[in-house]
């Protein structure tokens, strides 16, 4: 059992389920949770043949850091993409790629909520560097409420190197910075892209910086210089969204 995460909340074990089904291999339910929205889990459970146990709730709160509405499972560990994976990736993607990349997103609730905004744009993939970046936990699955197990997390050794060859693919790479002159809404977002968001407060890295073969910002009305990465990351997604539906 030491060998095995905990994942937790109903959507987060769901979509494990329903996604990677041999990855489970044992929910824990607290004692006298009965509710219909549980019942596609328990269904997915079922067909599955995964084993489901009761637990005393105070049980569950001693297993995960979090809110886990009731829900455990135990999972063998999460499993993050290499760099093989996303050549992979882009030969089978028939519409031009859209790619996030974070550079250096160190809060896993950042992260997670990241993931569910990539998931519902529809990205090709997320990239982060090795170092320095939050990666899957189960905290990070919770946030993103099963867009986790649906959308690749790609971890990268070298990220300038990473943008390299996604440019020599014919991708461009967008960077996000707020002292760029021109607004996201001005550039066009309809091509084979990489979205760069910075980390934290600090934004790109220089070296990312560098590699952008163009800077865009977020027009800030109000009091305050920045957004939170993961508010950002949906605007700017949703934005190539709305160019790429508008040019259909």
């Amino acid at each position: 059992m030491s060998q095995l995460e905990k994942i937790y909340g109903v959507h987060a074990v769901q979509a494990l389920l329903k996604h990677h089904p041999k990855r489970v291999k044992q929910i824990w339910l607290s004692e006298g949770r009965s509710e219909p929205r549980l019942e596609t889990l328990l269904a997915l459970a079922a067909e599955n043949r995964v084993p489901v146990g009761q637990a005393e709730r105070r049980e569950l709160d001693a297993w995960v850091e979090g809110v886990h509405q009731g829900v455990v499972a135990e999972v063998s560990p999460s499993q993050v993409w290499g760099e093989l994976m996303l050549e992979e990736l882009l030969e089978r993607t028939e519409t031009p790629p859209l790619i996030l990349v974070l550079d250096g997103v160190t809060d896993p609730h950042n992260l997670g909520a990241c993931l569910r905004t990539a998931d519902a744009a529809g990205a090709t993939a997320v990239i982060v560097p090795k170092d320095k970046s939050a990666t899957l936990t189960p905290v990070v699955r919770k946030v993103a409420c099963g867009a986790a197990e649906v959308i690749p997390l790609v971890a990268v050794t070298n990220l300038a190197r990473t943008l390299e060859k996604l440019q020599q693919r014919g991708l461009w790479v967008v960077g996000t910075a707020g002292e760029a002159e021109q607004e996201i809404y001005q550039q066009d977002l309809t091509g084979p892209l990489v979205m760069i968001m910075g980390a934290e407060g600090k934004g790109m890295r220089r070296l990312t910086r560098e590699h952008c073969d163009f800077l865009v910002k977020l027009p800030m009305g109000g009091s305050v210089s920045s957004l939170n990465v993961s508010v950002a990351t949906g605007v700017c997604l949703f934005e190539a969204v709305r160019q790429r539906q508008a040019k259909r």
